[in-house]
């Protein structure tokens, strides 16, 4: 089975994927969702994700393939280290020089994060293209994929809760509130209005940048959610008709597939072959 694993600035989430047979394709078996490790050992991670396996009473040694894709650099090298010893492979990172199948069409290829990547790659397989997606996060992350499957480039914003947060530091008479769909449009108390603002000023946000993409792309262009906010926001947007939450993850596992031979070429470490935290 696979592991893969996505590394965002606030979470980290797992996958665990049954490989595919005859009789279906490789298919997501169990999610789960951690806090960004920025400040755990390797000791406290590797009991987290012991745990969570022994939750669902998954053997370790069913894991014979590890895919990373990682957004926060000060973690990856504590994060291989453990994986390395914990499932005794050596994981495959999505970074440069890894095979994607996606052409990257900007600027500067090497700039472009590998949430990037591997949403655009997993959004062109299922959905075709020209396609958006966009990621509702940290930060807001809109990618455009062309027709024939490039990236183009895209956005970045400011996610929902920064913005929330940027709100409730900066404004002292203003309290917290939950970042929820309000009841109503015209806001009759502070909580109220709060709420209207983030809620619907954040959707004005997402389809005003999508309208803008659309222009340019044509109105074939399909708009896909994903993101720990895409449930919340898209039900209200004119753009974002569908929602994937495991978009990633998907992404994670395809770029995992297309590197077989890549990774039956590299030679298994030392530490590996004898068996350590197996």
């Amino acid at each position: 089975m696979l592991l893969a694993i996505e590394v965002g600035n606030t979470n980290m989430v797992l996958g665990l994927y049954a490989p595919a047979t005859d009789a279906e394709p490789a298919h997501l078996l169990h999610s789960w969702r951690l806090a960004t490790p920025l400040t755990h050992t390797p000791d406290e991670l590797r009991i987290a994700m012991h745990g969570l396996f022994a939750l669902h009473g998954v053997d370790l040694k069913s894991v014979d393939g590890v895919a990373v894709s990682s957004v926060v650099p000060p973690v990856d090298s504590m994060l291989r280290e453990v994986l390395e010893n914990f499932f005794n492979v050596r994981p495959l990172f999505v970074e440069p020089g890894v095979k994607t199948g996606l052409p990257v069409l900007t600027d500067n290829p090497a700039e472009v994060g590998a949430d990037r990547i591997v949403n655009s790659v997993a959004a062109f397989e299922r959905y075709g293209g020209p396609c958006i997606v966009v990621d509702l996060g940290t930060a807001t992350t809109f990618d455009v994929i062309s027709a024939r499957g490039e990236f183009l480039g895209g956005a970045i914003a400011p996610g929902l809760g920064i913005s929330a947060n940027a709100l409730f530091d900066r404004a002292a008479k203003l309290a917290r509130v939950n970042i929820r769909k309000p009841g109503k449009v015209i806001g009759t108390s502070t909580v109220d209005n709060i709420q209207i603002g983030l809620y619907y000023g954040y959707i004005g946000l997402v389809d005003g940048i999508c309208e803008r993409m659309i222009a340019e792309l044509g109105p074939e262009t399909k708009v896909i959610a994903t993101g720990g906010f895409a449930k919340m926001i898209a039900p209200d947007s004119r753009y974002m008709k569908t929602v994937d939450p495991n978009l990633t993850l998907d992404g994670v596992r395809l770029i995992y597939e297309r590197n077989q031979d890549r990774l039956k070429r590299r030679p298994a470490r030392p530490e590996a072959q004898q068996g350590i935290h197996r």
